[in-house]
């Protein structure tokens, strides 16, 4: 029988070194297949490699936030200065076919027999953050496939809804029938979860699990390219 392990993979944010690091154990894993959840840019010094290779990979993607701005000439007035400049530098950085491939990605996409999307379900397009069962509880009731993966706040969360909604923390669980999983696969580029290790999630569609991946990368190779392109430290 063969074996379809997804790496589901969220805001890459232009993090070259630890793209290519959860790609490699990604392999190693033994993942057949890719998902990935936008944000391919800003904050990281490495837009253009970054989506060169998502792009090589022809596999289901979903746009983000960042991606939407850093692919238009939508103003920035209501940006604080550093991402404002954050954005400004992406959108000199990015070629116009990279653009409109950005621009041409879909809110939210079904794969084989689950969902992908960067924020919520209910308001794709608001960018809205879900960082607890209230707010989950809005995507779970426009969810119509049992398993959801969604990115953006950074923070690996899985909110299971039964008769009720629970949320917490997770490293590896099985999906139960009759439940509805809305599950954040935490951040590849930058992770805000006070572990500094790049993030992603493998969904293991015949043992039906989901297993939270933690990586380490070369931070001071990525900081200092951060440094040289004259891009913000963190914003």
């Amino acid at each position: 029988m063969s074996v379809t392990k997804y790496a589901i993979i969220a805001d890459i944010h232009a993090n070259l070194e630890a793209f290519e690091s959860v790609l490699r154990d990604s392999k190693e894993q033994g993942c057949t297949h890719y998902a990935f959840l936008g944000d391919f840019v800003g904050y990281g010094p490495n837009p253009r490699e970054c989506i060169t290779i998502v792009r090589g990979m022809n596999a289901p993607c979903v746009k983000g936030n960042h991606d939407e701005y850093c692919a238009t000439d939508v103003p920035l007035d209501g940006f604080n200065p550093k991402a404002a400049k954050v954005v400004e530098w992406n959108r000199r950085q990015l070629t116009h076919d990279a653009k409109q491939w950005l621009n041409a990605l879909e809110y939210v996409r079904k794969v084989e027999n689950f969902t992908i999307v960067h924020a919520t379900l209910h308001a794709p397009e608001k960018w809205q953050y879900v960082f607890d069962k209230l707010a989950a509880a809005a995507s779970l009731a426009n969810q119509d496939t049992q398993l959801c993966f969604f990115g953006h706040t950074h923070v690996p969360v899985a909110f299971v809804r039964d008769s009720l909604i629970r949320g917490g923390t997770y490293a590896k669980f099985k999906i139960e029938p009759d439940k509805k999983y809305f599950v954040n696969v935490g951040s590849a580029g930058q992770p805000r979860d006070n572990d500094p290790r790049a993030a992603y999630t493998i969904y293991d569609m015949e043992k039906e699990t989901i297993e939270l991946r933690r990586v380490s990368y070369d931070i001071a190779e990525t900081k200092r390219k951060i440094r040289e392109a004259g891009l913000p430290a963190k914003e």
